[in-house]
This record gives C-alpha cells, sequence and structure tokens, in this order.
C-alpha cells in the first residue's frame, strides 16, 4: 500500500494542525491494514453475530484495537468512537472508525471491504482515509488539503476530482441495494431515480463513494447508515469538489442516510428523489 510520502504532491504543509492530523489518519490506515490482510480469507477466521443480527469477525476487533492503541498514544485527549467498541472521551475532535467497512464480504473472501477513519471537529468531518488494502488502493483528504488516491505501484499520489455532468441523463449512479431502498419505503423514488440516469449499478459498501469522488459516479445513495459508515467518504468527497448530505438534504452525518453526489446536479437528485412526497 502507497501511502502520502513527505515529498508527494498530498503531503500537507508542515505546521497546520490538520495536515498533522491527515498524516497520523494515514499512518492509523498502515496499521490498520496490517492487523486486517493477516486474517483476510482465512479458513479459520472467527466470526460472531452481534445484537442486531450483523456479523463481527476477530479482525473487526483486531483492527479497531489496533487503531485505538494507536490513538492513545498520540492523541489521548481526542475522542474516539468506534463500531465495535463504541464511544469513548469527550472532546471536540473525534476520530471516527470502521474497522472493516463490508464485513459480509471480508468473511466470505471478497475483497470489496475497507476500513474508515475520519476526524471530525464539532461534529463535522474534517479529514478521512479509505483504505482498501485487498486491492492495493486508498483514498484520502481534508479540508484545504486536496482529495487524492493511489494505485498499485504508484510512488506518489494523484488527485481527484468529481466529475462536471450536469445531465441527470447521462449520470451514472450507485444505489447499494434494492431491500435497502425496500425498506426504508423509498423503492419508488429508486425506480424514479433509474429510470432517469444513464446507468445504475449497487456497487456496495465504501467504493462507490471513491468511484464518486474519482469522477467516475455522479451519485451514492443509502439507507440505514452511521456516523462511522460514512464520516470518513464526507470529508473525501467534499474536498473532491463533490457534495455530501443526507437523504433528506440536511448536513447532519447522524441522520441514518446518505445522498453524496458531485455537487452540479445535487439540487437535481434532490427534487427527483422527492417527487413523489406527500405534501
Amino acid at each position: 500500500m502507497t501511502s502520502a510520502a513527505s515529498d508527494s504532491p498530498a503531503a500537507p504543509a508542515a505546521g497546520t494542525d490538520l495536515a498533522t492530523d491527515l498524516a497520523l489518519a494515514l499512518r492509523l490506515a498502515d496499521a490498520a491494514d496490517a492487523v486486517s490482510m493477516a486474517r483476510f480469507d482465512a479458513p479459520d477466521l472467527a466470526v460472531q453475530t452481534k445484537a442486531d443480527t450483523t456479523f463481527v469477525t476477530e479482525a473487526d476487533l483486531a483492527t479497531e484495537r489496533a487503531i485505538r492503541e494507536l490513538l492513545q498514544a498520540e492523541r489521548p485527549d481526542d475522542g474516539v468512537f468506534g463500531e465495535e467498541y463504541g464511544s469513548t472521551g469527550s472532546s471536540s475532535r473525534q476520530w471516527i472508525i470502521d474497522p472493516i467497512d463490508g464485513t459480509s464480504n471480508y468473511l466470505k473472501g471478497i475483497p470489496m471491504w475497507a476500513t474508515l477513519i475520519a476526524l471530525a471537529i464539532d461534529g463535522v468531518p474534517r479529514i478521512g482515509v479509505v483504505s482498501q488494502p485487498s486491492i492495493g488502493r486508498r483514498w484520502w483528504g481534508g479540508d484545504g488539503l486536496g482529495a487524492w488516491t493511489n494505485t498499485p505501484g504508484d510512488t506518489v499520489a494523484r488527485p481527484i476530482r468529481v466529475s462536471a455532468v450536469d445531465d441527470l441523463a447521462t449520470s451514472s449512479v450507485s444505489f447499494q441495494s434494492i431491500q435497502q431502498w425496500d425498506e426504508a419505503g423509498q423503492l419508488d423514488a429508486l425506480v424514479r431515480l433509474t429510470r432517469s440516469v444513464w446507468r445504475d449499478r449497487g456497487y456496495g459498501d465504501a467504493w462507490p463513494y471513491m468511484l464518486l469522488a474519482e469522477g467516475r459516479l455522479e451519485l451514492v445513495a443509502e439507507f440505514d447508515v452511521k456516523e462511522y459508515d460514512i464520516a470518513a467518504h464526507v470529508a473525501i468527497v467534499r474536498e473532491a469538489g463533490g457534495r455530501f448530505t443526507a437523504f433528506d438534504g440536511s448536513d447532519a452525518i447522524d441522520a441514518r442516510s446518505s445522498l453524496a453526489t458531485n455537487g452540479v446536479l445535487h439540487d437535481a437528485y434532490l427534487r427527483l428523489l422527492h417527487a413523489g412526497d406527500a405534501g
């Protein structure tokens, strides 16, 4: 995995707090990758079912512990909110972590999963890192620091930017899953969306948000998401020039829904998706 090197164009200017935080976030991702990849596709991987009927593996737990241990050593006064171990500490600065986003893929040996790391300040995600070590990819960004990615073999990072597509009919979208939209009572909205765009796919989990940030998609939307599912994406998508809200158009990251776009089409998508709302 290639992370931001000191001479990379992605290396933030020295002396700024967010730049230091981003450098730490990349090191957190390095630590997480080492733990998660060590158990990926292991035949004896230990898997449990949580109270909400979702799965958790030994790797989810160990990866979050590795991140928390490094944060405790380097940012002991910051708060931490992780999927597996909940919220600890009380601070205006909170690290938001999903150690393995896509656990169902991970436990089946499917490489589409990622570690998500964000730093929120006063509730607003300011730094984001999405690391997908099974395919050798990582994306990161922060307020005023740009949005960046690598590909296998890269020696330097490259900047990313959302697309300039400004017509719904030529846009490409990812909707996660039909079941998810159906359970949210938004199946009619999904049908309207798919009938109005050029291409629709359910890529799933973290990857489509990064495709959006790279300019390969124009919309990603989903439901039943927690803060740790989207906080890292918020920081990266916004710094790549996109717009990220809840499904209702609000900026809250705890609204249990997400609507990320290239920005240009955001309002048009909102009007389309809510066209059937009563009143």
